[in-house]
């Protein structure tokens, strides 16, 4: 590969020097690196171009045939699992070199996000393990690795055990292995940057309780020993239109650095990436499936910020579009911008601003103001523009479920098509949407067994069939320019079970109730979750995650502070949220059942006498349900009416955007119930 670097940089100089421009070997390979570190996601199919203007169709094609072989050499670098044994002895060294007794390794970056980069994928370099979620923690004689539920499988199939111990997160909770562990005066450090302050404090009060010394590090110390560690991703940031944010990104500034001055505060530090790209009216690609451009911003209360990011990653256009007022700044800037703010009032959230900001801040001696990221309620409140764009890309989005649930009715029936392939055939349809850019997460794709997994993904050693008197849970959204949507779908393959259907009714009693309740001002999510599991409750069922979670506007498909959740909560659900309602049921070993929509809350028109104001939810996502497993018996008349009325705007919505055998399937599928007396 060195002698194939080599002689591209040399030819794309060469074709670059009427424009002055001149690539050192080093600095070359590091961009191409950086190209490669980006996900594969349709926004980065612009980078070579970027970084290489101008150069030839067989220049560029070269070049993106080795970004592939690097890309392809870094995945194969973090999953070199019989790497693990010396990458774990090579840990405890640097462990030794810095007087560290224990050390945590967890799945987070700086940004405290769902997914992370490949540049922190420190846990999965150094164990294999490739969950969602999960954290390890070493020490000198002994390691171990913590997982939830999701996960015990997995983990052993892809770790080995004779090196890290698994653990169950909950059943045997990480106190417990440090106080096993840690013995009086030793020392249990962690990487700053990737625990927050609220974590920070637990672990604390842990090595309080040991007699052990807590304490930060400078570096990270398997950063020390990656030696093919992948660079910061290079995927570029664009400009979200003001006419799709509904709200330029001054008015959004001024509007945070109101509340700053009502508060008495000096500036606020913003660490999650979703609240920077609403505040800032940008989009990114540094992640896949959702479009964050991963860095941090200071807003001061004049209503000026500093922005922190590799300024390589804007685009002219993107920095004329920004307001004066924001001002672009390396990533290496941040220590020094934290230091001149030693006499002021700095607000930051704690459960998601990283412990390393708050040491900066501390020694700095400002006076640090702990409170909820003022963005949150904001930007989950959606405007006007905002709703309306959610509700052209569900529109958009129900046209691709059509087609996907047709192809099931007719092409899947047969008992010979898999997951993946089911996963590939959605996808292609949603690509034809207007303004598609990607899916909105991973889809679930589960048949039989595997739909009763809350949290799968299909993979080639996993796939099955969509086996005939089985049930295909099917979980996925798209994201589109002016919206992200996400939908569950449970189908039939061939005659289902009475168990089956009386479950699924059920399950669609709960979507119903929660579909249709009315709320006073100043509910919250957590004091409406009974509605949905009402029924299910009632024979002894239940489902073990929440009922339903805040969407983002083309942001992240999973957005606070809102939810709909067993989980108490203090934020009242307000005109503009939209939020998915998805209960289901899931019988371990043989099938699963979702039903989700999104809605967003609105006005609701009360009755004459009452006495107070009320909210309830429009429905935002159009496809069918499917009628051959609803048992009609145990719904009553408002039910079998919100079906039919339901399954009528699906097809008023939808079917004029249609054609042919799918519009004919469409109107068959949203027929009124037929209801024996």
């Amino acid at each position: 590969m060195l002698d194939t670097l080599q002689q591209l940089c040399k030819d794309i100089n060469t074709e670059q020097q009427a424009d002055g421009l001149k690539w050192t070997e080093d600095n070359f390979l590091l961009t191409l690196k950086s190209i490669a570190a980006a996900p594969k996601r349709p926004d980065n199919s612009q980078l070579i171009p970027h970084f290489f203007p101008g150069i030839s169709d067989s220049l560029h094609k070269r070049a993106s045939e080795l970004v592939s072989e690097l890309r392809d050499e870094m995945l194969a670098d973090i999953l070199n699992r019989p790497a693990s044994s010396q990458r774990l002895e090579e840990l405890r060294e640097a462990m030794r070199e810095k007087n560290v007794d224990v050390f945590l390794v967890p799945l987070a970056d700086e940004f405290h996000g769902e997914a992370t980069s490949l540049s922190a994928e420190r846990l999965k370099w150094l164990t294999g393990f490739t969950g969602s979620a999960g954290f390890a923690a070493v020490a000198q004689e002994s390691a171990a690795i913590f997982v939830d539920g999701r996960y015990t499988l997995q983990v052993q199939n892809e770790v080995d055990t004779k090196l890290f111990t698994p653990r169950h997160v909950s059943e045997e909770p990480l106190s417990e292995w440090l106080l096993e562990t840690l013995k009086v005066d030793s020392r249990f450090a962690i990487d700053p940057w990737l625990h927050t302050e609220s974590a920070v404090n637990n672990l604390k009060s842990i090595a309080d309780k040991a007699g052990a010394e807590f304490l930060t590090l400078p570096s990270n110390p398997i950063d020390n020993i990656w030696q093919n560690r992948p660079p910061h991703s290079l995927a570029l940031v664009r400009s979200h239109p003001d006419d799709l944010a509904g709200q330029t990104s001054a008015e959004k500034c001024t509007q945070i650095a109101n509340i700053l001055k009502e508060d008495g505060i000096d500036a606020v530090l913003h660490n999650l990436p979703d609240v920077v790209c609403w505040l800032l009216n940008v989009r990114g690609a540094d992640l896949p499936c959702t479009p964050f451009a991963l860095s941090q911003v200071i807003l001061y209360a004049d209503g000026t910020a500093d922005w922190f990011i590799n300024p390589g990653k804007l685009s002219p256009s993107v920095t004329s579009s920004l307001s004066p007022d924001v001002t672009v700044r390396a990533p290496e800037e941040m220590t020094a911008r934290l230091a001149e703010l030693g006499s002021k009032k700095v607000q930051l959230d704690p459960t998601s601003a990283s412990q390393w900001f708050i040491d900066q801040l501390e020694n700095a001696g400002a006076t640090i103001i702990r409170k909820e990221d003022p963005c949150l309620l904001p930007k989950a409140t959606k405007n006007e523009v905002e709703v309306e764009g959610m509700r052209k890309a569900h529109i958009r989005d129900g046209v691709a479920m059509a087609k996907f649930l047709h192809w099931l009715g007719a092409a899947a029936q047969d008992g010979k098509r898999n997951e993946l392939e089911a996963e590939s055939v959605l996808y292609a349809f949603r690509s034809e949407g207007e303004h598609f850019q990607d899916v909105s997460f991973n889809t679930i794709s589960g048949a039989g067994s595997n739909g009763a997994i809350v949290h799968y993904r299909a993979t080639e050693e996993s796939c099955k069939t969509l086996e005939r008197g089985n049930l295909y849970l099917v979980d996925s959204g798209g994201q589109y320019l002016d919206g992200t949507t996400d939908i569950t779908r449970t189908v039939a393959i061939g005659e289902p079970k009475d168990e089956m259907k009386r479950r699924f009714t059920l399950v669609l009693k709960g979507h119903i109730s929660l579909a249709t309740a009315a709320f006073p001002k100043g509910t919250t999510g957590s004091q409406l979750d009974t509605l949905a599991r009402q029924h299910l409750w009632k024979e002894g069922l239940d489902y073990d995650h929440g009922t339903g979670h805040g969407v983002g506007s083309y942001l992240s498909v999973h957005e606070g502070p809102h939810r709909v959740s067993k989980m108490p909560s203090t934020v009242a659900l307000t005109k503009g949220m939209v939020l998915s309602n998805e209960p289901g049921y899931y019988k371990t070993g043989e099938y699963g059942i979702r039903i989700e929509n999104l809605v967003t809350v609105v006005d609701h028109q009360a009755p004459t006498r009452a006495e107070r104001e009320t909210l309830a939810f429009e429905n935002l996502t159009f496809a069918p349900i499917d009628n051959r497993l609803i048992e009609t018996s145990i719904l009553n008349s408002d039910e079998i009416d919100w079906i039919n009325d339901y399954h009528a705007e699906v097809r008023e919505k939808i079917s004029p955007l249609l054609s042919g055998d799918v519009k004919d399937w469409l109107i068959e599928a949203t027929k009124p119930l037929q209801v024996s007396l």
